[in-house]
C-alpha cells in the first residue's frame, strides 16, 4: 500500500467554514483537497491501494482510505465537503477511537504525533523535502508512507517529530513543487519502478 500524510498548519478544525472560500477562510484547505484528488484520482478511476491522512492544525486527522471510497469527485469542492461532513462529527471521535462518517472517510483526535506514530508501524516513513536525497538514488520500499507539508515548512517539532520515524528524507527533482505535484511525481516514480520501466 502507498500512503500520504499531508500536514495542514492552518487548516479548520471545525466545519464552519465556506465551500466558496477554501484557499482563504478554510486555512488553505485547497492545498489539502488537491493533495485528496492527486492521491487518488486517474483517469475515470481511483487507485483502491492508496490511503491519505490529512493532519488538521495538529489536532484532528482525516484518513481517506481507496478501497472503500465512493462518491468522491476529482474536484475540490467534492474534498473540502467531505472534509467539512467529517468534522461535523467530531465529537463522535472520541481518544483515538475514529468516527466514519462516509465511506471511506474517518475522522480520528489526533495530531502529527500520533499519525506519525501509527503511520510508522504500518509502512516505512519518507519525508519529502527539498534537502533530501534524489529520488531516483533511494531504493524505495513496497510500503512508503509520503510524509509532506502544506503551502508551509515543516516546524522544528515535524522535523523532530520526522527525524524519529522517518527512514529517508528525499527530494523529488531540482525545483521546489506544490504538495500535490509531489504526490503526482511520487506515485509515477512507484508506477514506473523508479522511472525504469514504462
Amino acid at each position: 500500500m502507498r500512503q500520504f500524510i499531508v500536514i495542514g498548519h492552518e487548516a479548520p478544525t471545525a466545519p464552519d467554514f465556506s465551500l466558496d472560500d477554501t484557499a482563504g477562510g478554510a486555512g488553505r484547505l485547497d492545498v489539502l483537497c488537491r493533495c485528496v484528488t492527486a492521491a487518488f484520482f486517474l483517469s475515470h478511476s481511483i487507485r483502491s491501494d492508496v490511503r491519505c491522512r490529512l493532519v488538521l492544525s495538529d489536532s484532528y486527522t482525516v484518513r481517506f482510505e481507496g478501497s472503500s471510497l465512493r462518491r468522491l469527485n476529482p474536484d475540490e469542492r467534492s474534498t473540502a465537503a467531505r472534509i467539512k461532513g467529517a468534522l461535523e462529527q467530531r465529537d463522535h471521535a472520541i481518544g483515538h477511537m475514529e468516527t466514519n462518517p462516509s465511506p471511506g472517510v474517518y475522522l480520528s483526535r489526533v495530531g502529527t504525533e500520533t499519525t506519525l506514530t501509527n503511520a510508522a508501524e504500518e509502512g516505512t516513513v519518507i519525508q519529502l523535502h527539498e534537502d533530501g536525497r534524489p529520488m531516483g538514488a533511494v531504493d524505495l520500499p513496497s510500503d512508503p508512507v509520503f510524509v509532506l507539508s502544506d503551502h508551509r515548512d515543516f516546524t522544528e517539532t515535524e522535523q523532530e517529530l520526522l527525524s524519529e520515524t522517518a527512514t529517508e528524507r528525499v527530494r523529488l527533482g531540482p525545483e521546489r513543487l506544490h504538495a500535490d505535484h509531489a504526490i503526482t511525481v511520487a506515485h509515477h516514480c512507484l508506477d514506473t519502478d523508479g522511472y525504469a520501466q514504462f
